[in-house]
């Protein structure tokens, strides 16, 4: 790996646990998911203390909206103050683009008594996004380029009648400005030191190729394609990368030392089969070992797709095995909505079984009532909302493009509005 590490001394190396998206307070189909993130909470605090964790790195998305309920602020506290009175160790947070960076920067002050470096948002200079982390023996042990999300605002300049590739085109040099300028910074502070201390970046972005389930959630976080950054914007100085922002558990492109942790908790049901991760992250002789621990699971999901004899049986060989899962049926049998809904809900009864959510194709959606319109906007995002809009009012499919895209950036601006911040 080029930028690997000078030795000129063998150093005390450093454990660090990499993991992001942990969005506290998300819910699913209304269904709060509390005792869910508590209990990964509860996990990832044993995980450290066994694992004899120095840094914990969290890369964004620690909340699920810019207001955060009492509850999932309570959990989020509680989680910091476990970790930092368990013994002196330090944790690294990032904001990601669910979250209010003025919210995350309000105690930082404070949480760095307790060794917790909370990055919210683009600083103006840029060694103020470089942390460096003491040892057990208080000497420099890991240099940390704190980048957050990086707002569209952060990182470019809007000029009337720019196309949308030239948006991309700006916003990619913004990024790859940044993390060369944070970079530059901490190769400097290295160098100085005469001491063999790695340099890890963190961020919160879509690299290209990055792989994504359809229904996970993931927004684009920028307007057009070309935003999805390639590896060659990350200095080579970097010796491993902690990205956030995709929920699957992934290298970036094949590199080993680039990743994305992944979600600890499936996101949806369309995440339900898939392994969740956190990453245990050691250097030896300049390169990153990197170890995949698995998270267990502490909500079943499960989706079922089929007419009523498929559904039925699969209900009953969950029943057999007295099974906790929630449930979301597709149903491709006949029958109407309201009826459909009382027989499966009728066929969990007295059951430890909960049904989140029944879909049918085969039934127009105006024909859906109660729970099932509930369940239908819970399923909708923004995006399904105005797509649905311009087919109802039978917009083009010429237009339809255009019009999304200028519908997706006003959208961006919003979102990355902090009301927070006044």
């Amino acid at each position: 790996m080029k930028g690997a590490l000078k030795a000129i001394e063998k150093e005390k190396v450093m454990r660090i646990l990499h993991t992001s998206d942990w969005h506290i307070g998300r819910t699913l189909y209304g269904r709060k998911r509390y005792e869910e993130q508590e209990a990964f909470l509860n996990w990832a605090c044993n995980v450290i203390s066994d694992e004899n964790i120095d840094v914990l790195l969290v890369a964004g998305d620690i909340f699920d909206n810019t207001t955060p309920s009492n509850r999932a602020q309570e959990l989020y506290y509680r989680f910091l103050h476990r970790i930092a009175g368990s013994r002196r160790r330090h944790i690294v947070i990032t904001s990601g683009n669910h979250d209010s960076p003025s919210f995350l920067n309000a105690p930082k002050e404070l949480l760095k008594y307790l060794d917790v470096h909370v990055v919210g948002y683009k600083t103006e200079s840029p060694a103020d996004e470089v942390i460096i982390l003491s040892d057990a023996d208080n000497q420099p042990g890991l240099i940390v380029c704190a980048a957050p999300y990086l707002r569209d605002r952060d990182i470019r300049t809007v000029e009337p009648g720019e196309s949308v590739e030239d948006k991309g085109k700006k916003l990619i040099e913004g990024i790859r400005n940044h993390y060369r300028e944070i970079c530059e910074t901490a190769e400097t502070i290295r160098n100085d030191s005469g001491r063999d201390i790695p340099i890890v970046a963190m961020g919160h972005l879509f690299t290209a190729g990055g792989r994504v389930i359809e229904g996970d959630g993931v927004r684009e976080l920028y307007v057009g394609s070309l935003a999805h950054v390639e590896t060659d914007i990350f200095p080579e100085c970097i010796d491993y990368l902690a990205l956030g922002h995709l929920h699957s558990c992934q290298r970036i492109q094949g590199l080993s030392h680039m990743r994305y942790s992944g979600s600890p908790i499936p996101i949806g049901f369309n995440e339900a089969k898939q392994e969740k991760k956190v990453l245990l992250v050691e250097f030896n002789s300049g390169t990153a070992a990197v170890t995949e621990i698995p998270v267990p699971c502490f909500q079943a999901l499960e989706s079922i797709k089929g007419d009523w004899e498929i559904v039925s049986q699969r209900i009953e060989e969950l029943k057999s095995q007295d099974s906790a899962v929630w449930l979301e049926i597709h149903y491709e049998g006949e029958g109407a909505a309201g009826d459909i809904r009382e027989k499966f809900e009728k066929a969990v009864e007295n059951t430890r079984i909960e049904l989140l959510c029944v879909k049918s194709r085969r039934i127009p959606e105006h024909m859906l009532t109660g729970l099932e319109n509930e369940d239908a906007l819970y399923d909708l995002n923004v995006d399904d909302v105005f797509i649905k809009c311009m087919e109802s009012k039978e917009v083009s499919d010429e237009q339809r493009a255009e019009l999304l895209s200028a519908y997706r950036e006003i959208v961006r601006s919003v979102e990355e509005d902090d009301i927070r911040a006044e």
